[in-house]
């Protein structure tokens, strides 16, 4: 089977002087070849050995979406080792974390990142060693712990010796069996886990997908979703470098309309909540063109058509969307566009894709069918056919790092247990119903535990009890957090004795609101409760204590 460098030096083979990457900088579209590319994945490569890392140990990457990311990436798994990629957009607690239970021995950051890791230098003492991109720009105001260095002038530094026969980038060759990544997602107990991905699990994926899309080497797969995604991860980087695809980079989520109109992308990767965003807007434009709209609305939809994907660069044959459900209204406004929307469903621990939906008979409603090469089933239907959906396949994880006991939670032998609900139909196409776990999925297709948010929620003295719930607005596919508290009266009590001003059912709620932002401001902002309710009495409970989440939900509006 494949590997990832395996497939990087196999591309870069047939077609060196090609373009790989294109990123606009000073309002102009740089273009980088495989040859170019390959130059600096090697010196990435020799960092490794400058910095005295040895293969096998774990190598953090801390960035936002950059080309930068794809060569450090590159070269951390060419050079023998394990990469780490970390959200740049946590909050420095959760970083800590991942950089502590991960054993992380260097770091790929930038000027903008490196803030954080200051803040929590304190908490990784296994960490000494971090390489930032523009860290040029703020190494002579830097004080800290870390040895740290500027990206360009460290791959100044060992190009020669990337270069030379004996380079790290030529003695180490990894096996298919070696963990490639590990990807932390946050777990039931509150801690994120770290899913250990081999080079065997991501190549399977890939070549999957590959009989899924026709990816060619002219095509272009425009860049929104973070890389420290594993759907993006797979779907945006490893599909296109297996295959030999230009992957260009967003400039930012507000430049995606413009970005596509100016470098023609034939793929679009994302979530539902993009998705929606940029057919609203197509909609919204087409409206104020009375007579085009009248025309789409009476049917003569060819020129409308054309004009629609003229603005988006005129090439665009699809949309891979997963992450979190679609709206049906959606995929079938873009069908009719002439663009078809090809939805998913996979996990991090599955590398990701389980399930795709056949390009020439796509099935709205549905998350498609089991890719080449996977399995996937239900455990213990119930009459209606629903039951947990499980699946098998190569593409299964190791299991979670140093952490066998959530590992063996999640496997049935060689199957993995996914925690949603759903049935599969009599054309094999799977539906999804619900979940087993109390996931939230938010419109960005990014999962939120609950269990994490109450765990920092429980840390106020002032709240005895807190269930984090998923709701929806009206009109929206995706889920939004809120929460319910049950106030810890005694404290609340002995505050009010010591003002000697009565405690009304109004000020308990601006306190417990107050509370709940006050304690929730050092995780992410997507997990921030943006509901919060109070009740007085505690919640129900099972004869072990355990809280019956199931009759508790946000009230209505």
């Amino acid at each position: 089977m494949m590997t990832i460098k395996r497939a990087f030096v196999r591309t870069y083979h047939r077609q060196a002087d090609q373009v790989a990457l294109r990123y606009k900088a000073d309002r102009v579209w740089n273009e980088v070849t495989w040859r170019e590319l390959m130059a600096r994945v090697r010196q990435v490569s020799e960092i490794l050995n400058l910095l005295k890392v040895k293969p096998g140990q774990h190598v953090a990457i801390h960035l936002d979406n950059c080309r930068q990311w794809m060569e450090i990436y590159l070269g951390v798994v060419s050079g023998g080792c394990t990469a780490v990629p970390i959200d740049a957009k946590l909050h420095p607690q959760e970083v800590a974390h991942i950089l502590h239970d991960s054993e992380a021995v260097l770091l790929f950051g930038s000027a903008r990142t490196f803030a954080t890791l200051k803040e929590i230098q304190a908490e990784v003492p296994a960490l000494s060693n971090a390489v930032l991109v523009d860290g040029e720009s703020i190494l002579s105001m830097t004080d800290s712990r870390f040895t740290a260095r500027d990206y360009e002038q460290t791959l100044a530094q060992v190009q020669g010796a990337s270069e030379r026969d004996d380079s790290r980038f030529n003695r180490c060759d990894p096996d298919q069996s070696d963990v490639a990544s590990i990807i932390y997602t946050s777990g039931t107990t509150g801690r994120p886990k770290g899913a250990m991905l081999t080079h065997g699990n991501f190549s399977s994926n890939v070549e999957s997908m590959m009989h899924c899309l026709d990816v060619r080497p002219s095509d272009n797969l425009l860049l929104v979703l973070p890389l420290h995604h594993a759907f993006a991860f797979s779907v945006n980087f490893l599909l296109p470098l297996f295959c030999g695809a230009q992957v260009s980079f967003v400039q930012s989520l507000k430049t995606v309309g413009e970005d596509a109109r100016e470098v023609s992308p034939t793929l679009l990767v994302g979530v539902p909540l993009l998705l929606e965003k940029l057919y609203a807007r197509i909609m919204g434009g087409m409206k104020k063109n009375r007579l085009g709209y009248f025309l789409y609305r009476a049917g003569l939809k060819r020129p409308v058509i054309k004009a629609v994907q003229s603005k988006l660069g005129g090439r665009l044959r699809a949309c891979v969307v997963g992450g979190a459900p679609s709206s049906t209204e959606v995929l079938r406004g873009y069908a009719a566009l002439g663009i078809p929307v090809i939805e998913g469903y996979g996990l991090t621990e599955t590398a990701p894709v389980l399930t795709f939906n056949p390009l020439n008979a796509p099935l709205p409603g549905s998350v498609g069918i089991a890719v080449p090469g996977v399995e996937v089933k239900i455990r213990e239907p119930d009459e209606e056919g629903i039951g947990e959906i499980m699946g098998r396949g190569p593409n299964i994880m190791k299991g979670y790092f140093k952490n066998p006991q959530a590992t063996a939670e999640v496997m049935d032998g060689a199957w993995f247990r996914t925690g949603d609900l759903g049935y599969i139909n009599p054309d094999g196409y799977v539906i999804i119903t619900g979940r087993i776990k109390s996931l939230i999925v938010n419109r960005e297709g990014k999962n939120i535990y609950p269990e994490e948010i109450e765990a920092q929620i429980l840390t106020s003295n002032r709240i005895l009890e807190a269930i984090v719930v998923g709701f929806t607005e009206e009109g929206e596919t995706g889920e939004r957090v809120g929460v319910i508290v049950v106030p810890n009266l005694e404290v609340v009590e002995t505050m009010r004795t010591a003002s000697d001003e009565p405690f009304t059912v109004e000020a308990l709620t601006e306190l417990m609101v107050a509370e709940v932002k006050r304690v929730t401001r050092s995780i992410a902002d997507y997990k921030r409760p943006r509901r919060i309710e109070v009740r007085t009495e505690a919640f129900e409970k099972t004869s072990t204590s355990k809280v019956k989440r199931f009759m508790y939900a946000m009230g209505e509006r």
